[in-house]
């Protein structure tokens, strides 16, 4: 066995990460606070908290609950807009990250091009488009949950810009291999699933939903075992590349992940609860690879064995 120091790096879209772990979009932020504790270019990329045309104040309080294995959230994209994003945050996330993943969402086809453009005139590495946030009233999860509108919003994004355009994909559909497809044909780089899971608890004493908007997005380790499906089925399913997320709170997970098909992975959840959780699954990767003579992540990649 040969313990030295491995190469990490991976090729997602065309675009070199210098290790496959990114952190997920909204639950990094801007990656500003996370810079305190340790460098950020630690990670190979960055998606930033989901942006959108115009500034957003997101849900009304309360908006986070806790559940068992995991959390809902309901925040609502609060962000800061697409502007502000461009003139405060992306200078410094350009100076500090590795890969700056610049994820947005819309209510409209038209907010979902105008905010596609700006972003396609800045020098932001890749552009995730978010089809699947689960817990916003008007646009949101809409335009995922069928093929149609998924290649609808992917094919108008994509004639507005040249840069690598990731889509994420919500899981609250009968078939995401079929929403794969689409967005496929429709001209998407590669694939980032799962979105959180819609879901809801009630308070037994007030008699109400514990969430203001009643639904939320249900994430951490109790969803990874769907992620981990949903990733091995459309991994087998596109040419593009996919990368993977949902519930990831170790380096097993990730490598689990990336058995299963996935290029790179994002991890969120389990960094509000640690935030040095990055660090140790990179880390536990590079462990992983030594301990079995792995020289390239490539050879970890879609080889789950078939019984």
């Amino acid at each position: 066995m040969s313990r030295r120091k491995r190469d990490l790096s991976v090729t997602v879209a065309g675009l070199k990460f210098a290790n496959p772990v990114i952190a997920a979009s909204g639950t990094y932020g801007f990656g500003e606070d996370y810079n305190e504790l340790y460098p950020i270019n630690i990670l190979g990329g960055i998606s930033c908290k989901g942006l959108t045309l115009e500034e957003r104040e997101g849900n009304p309080t309360p908006r986070i609950a806790e559940t068992s294995g995991g959390m809902l959230n309901a925040v609502g994209l609060q962000n800061p807009g697409v502007d502000r994003f461009i003139t405060t945050h992306l200078p410094f996330m350009k100076e500090k990250a590795n890969v700056v993943i610049a994820n947005f969402a819309g209510a409209t086809l038209e907010d979902y091009v105008k905010t596609a453009q700006k972003l396609d005139a800045t020098n932001v590495d890749m552009l995730e488009l978010n089809i699947s946030c689960p817990n916003v009233k008007e646009g949101g999860a809409a335009w995922g949950v069928s093929a149609d509108s998924a290649a609808q919003v992917t094919g108008a994004v994509r004639a507005v810009t040249n840069k690598p355009l990731m889509v994420k994909l919500t899981p609250n559909v009968s078939d995401i291999t079929e929403i794969a497809k689409a967005v496929e044909a429709a001209g998407a780089d590669c694939v980032s699933l799962i979105n959180t899971i819609l879901g809801m608890r009630i308070d037994i004493r007030s008699r109400r939903p514990i969430l203001r908007n009643n639904v939320g997005g249900l994430s951490g380790a109790a969803v990874f075992p769907v992620a981990l499906r949903m990733v091995w089925q459309v991994a087998n399913a596109v040419k593009i590349d996919v990368v993977g997320m949902g519930g990831i709170m170790t380096a097993d997970d990730a490598i689990e992940m990336m058995l299963a098909g996935a290029k790179a992975v994002q991890i969120g959840t389990v960094i509000i609860s640690d935030p040095y959780a990055p660090l140790k699954i990179i880390g536990g990767i590079e462990h992983y690879m030594n301990v079995n003579d792995v020289k390239r992540l490539d050879e970890v990649v879609g080889g789950v064995e078939k019984w």
